[in-house]
């Protein structure tokens, strides 16, 4: 089973070390577009543009990306709390065009309640599911050529069309991500993909069984992935070392305020986030090279797999057997910790091709000796140069 591997789009910011530090980099388009072409190049299935408050608009960043990418698909927040589906269908059709079916959309009914009040939108956590629940299905019809008329308690629409079908048919596929029992009704009726974010496997499994029966009654079956953060390195030692310098400017105070900011949150993903370490660097691994500490001041996604590549690629193969296809990966700084997991845990993957070249002397220099390169008894024979 080959398995899709997408990466991240930091769009609110990138950094080395997480909290206070004199190291950042901001999410310029320049930067974005060269984390995206990097993950092309590396083979990456596709990548994830994120959305919020603090995130640069999604739709805007992923329209940029269409002259520079050419094969890579791009994962875009569908916000249904806060526009509505006749402008969000015609918003679609014209990427996946531009694309050339390369769009895959991710479902946001809420998150923040504090950020969806600077929106406009005071929905109550599972009101934000029933609104997108009646957003998908009029956004379903139209893509599909529909004319429709639709009046429900939060959708209201007439004789709405969309004139320009998408280059997938119906439509882009939906993906999604939610841990209430709201958000996995939804996921069952309406999406394509469910996504976790990186719990233990034995949680995960439970939470990917319950979408599935709820998917099942409604005469469907999802595909399954999991969203997690990558610390990779060439040895067990090098990544733990790794993971504890990248909380190192962390002080108390941050963590304390982070986790008073999530606690109001009503998002049952992140309180099962925060549920995993309780605030505290000493119970940050919470199953065996899966650690807590991006969650100690990171909503959303708070956990990494940590380890080389040999542990790394077992601990997803523990997910797979959860029944995961799909991973969504992430890693500080993106730019280079895309490169690290693809050099070094793609080989080990089912339907990924190395990206270095294996069993070959290199010294950067301009006669590099390679190994079973098939070099003539001639060209053996001649002296080496010195550059």
């Amino acid at each position: 089973m080959s398995l899709d591997i997408f990466w991240f789009l930091p769009t609110s910011g990138d950094t080395r070390y997480l909290g206070k530090s004199d190291f950042g980099r901001p999410p310029t388009n320049e930067y974005m577009r060269q984390i995206a072409v990097t993950a092309e190049n590396l083979g990456y299935d596709g990548l994830l543009i994120p959305t919020g408050s603090s995130c640069q608009d999604p739709w805007v960043t992923a329209a940029s990306l269409v002259p520079v990418t050419q094969r890579i698909k791009l994962l875009v927040a569908l916000r249904t709390s806060v526009s509505g589906p006749t402008a969000a269908a015609r918003q679609a059709a014209t990427l996946d065009q531009a694309l050339h079916g390369r769009l895959l959309l991710n479902v946001v009914p809420g998150g923040d309640a504090t950020e969806l009040a600077a929106d406009g939108v005071f929905l109550p956590h599972d009101e934000r599911y029933a609104a997108a629940d009646e957003f998908l299905t009029v956004w379903r019809d139209l893509l599909a050529g529909e004319t429709v008329d639709f009046k429900g308690k939060y959708v209201h629409v007439e004789q709405a069309r969309n004139f320009h079908p998408p280059v997938q048919q119906p439509a882009p596929a939906l993906y999604f991500g939610g841990s209430s029992p709201a958000a996995h009704e939804l996921a069952a009726k309406h999406v394509d993909a469910y996504l976790t974010w990186g719990e233990p496997p034995a949680a995960v499994a439970e939470k990917f069984a319950d979408v599935q029966r709820r998917a099942a009654a409604h005469g469907r079956k999802l595909r399954l992935g999991v969203r997690l953060h990558v610390i990779v390195r060439e040895t067990n030692e090098e990544a733990w070392a790794e993971a504890d310098r990248l909380i190192s400017k962390l002080d108390d105070d941050d963590i304390r305020r982070a986790q008073e900011n999530y606690a109001r949150m009503d998002s049952v993903g992140q309180r099962r986030m925060a549920e995993l370490h309780g605030g505290r660097r000493d119970k940050l691994e919470i199953s065996p090279n899966l650690w807590a500490g991006v969650g100690l001041v990171r909503g959303g996604a708070g956990t990494a797999l940590v380890g080389d590549a040999q542990t790394v690629a077992a601990r997803l193969q523990e997910y797979v057997d959860a029944g995961a296809d799909s991973f969504v990966l992430s890693g500080y700084p993106h730019l280079e910790e895309s490169i690290r997991f693809a050099e070094l845990v793609f080989p080990l993957l089912p339907g990924k091709k190395p990206v270095t070249l294996r069993d070959q002397v290199l010294t950067g220099g301009a006669f590099d000796v390679r190994a079973n390169a098939g070099a003539s008894k001639e060209s053996e024979a001649r002296p080496k140069a010195h550059v």
